[in-house]
């Protein structure tokens, strides 16, 4: 995700760039984000699908906003990214603009362009800033990293034909490969 060189830049700036830009704003600098592949796409509909409709199916309080959606992730105006997903279980934090403050379960689907990304940076980023709960989906590799902040900052990694148990309710898991057509 390259970065967009020169000053630093501003929740102004974020929220002035141009019609159909994507970008996210980390420590005052913006990266620019490519669009995402056919696959990608539909792995992440499939997810966000999967979710909502155990949620709708559940009568959860739960909202799921597939990207683009904008997360202030510190509700401090300084840091905006679009996760893939994220679903936001306290509504108090959903605005017109999108979510101000940690979502609950954030879910990130690895590009090429976005693998050092979603790996470092938002790991450490999400961690911070109070997101419960937070999953690779890393086609390439097949496998998915699921950080569980509040119980181990140590990973699970868990192979795509291997179902996941989500922690935002305890009987919904999702089997990544029965996804992927």
């Amino acid at each position: 995700m390259p970065r967009l060189k020169g000053k630093q830049y501003t929740a102004q700036d974020y929220w002035n760039l141009p019609e159909g830009t994507r970008a996210e704003l980390i420590d005052g600098q913006l990266y620019a984000m490519a669009p995402p592949s056919r696959m990608h796409q539909e792995l992440s509909f499939s997810i966000a699908r999967k979710i909502a409709d155990y949620i709708d199916s559940h009568n959860g309080n739960c909202k799921v906003y597939p990207a683009p959606f904008a997360v202030n992730l510190n509700a401090d105006d300084e840091t905006y990214v679009e996760p893939d997903i994220s679903v936001i279980c306290d509504k108090s934090k959903l605005t017109d603009n999108g979510c101000n403050g940690a979502p609950d379960l954030v879910i990130e689907v690895v590009s090429p362009s976005s693998r050092k990304m979603d790996y470092s940076t938002k790991n450490t980023l999400y961690s911070n800033a109070g997101v419960r709960e937070y999953w690779i989906v890393d086609p390439a590799k097949e496998r998915t990293t699921v950080y569980r902040y509040e119980e181990d900052a140590a990973p699970t990694i868990i192979s795509f034909n291997h179902p996941i148990s989500a922690g935002i309710h305890d009987d919904l898991t999702i089997n990544i490969s029965e996804l992927i057509k």
